[in-house]
């Protein structure tokens, strides 16, 4: 079988989304309803995949769907807690 390579983060994060939407299914079956695709594909660019050469579309496919649930999750508390949190007043509201 020949090599995939891809042009773009962009273009392989679409290749291997089944696999981002079979590990969101199992996580939302286990209570992490607010996990989306995206927090578990950058939780793995920004943990696993940081530092990492040369991998291979299957490696990639099976980090996703083998990644720990509660690392995620922690991971995503953090991302969350470091976010500027504000109250948005720019928005128009009609009070009766």
């Amino acid at each position: 079988m020949g090599e995939v390579s891809f042009t773009s983060k962009e273009e392989l994060y679409n290749r291997v989304k089944p696999a981002l939407c079979a590990k969101i299914a199992q996580l939302h079956r286990l209570g992490y309803t607010y996990v989306q695709e995206v927090d578990v594909w950058n939780y793995l660019i920004k943990t696993k995949w940081r530092s990492s050469k040369n991998l291979m579309l299957s490696d990639i496919v099976d980090d996703i769907l083998h990644a720990n649930d509660e690392d995620i999750d922690i991971y995503l508390k953090g991302e969350i807690a470091r976010q500027k949190r504000r109250a948005h007043f720019h928005q128009k509201l009609e009070i009766v």
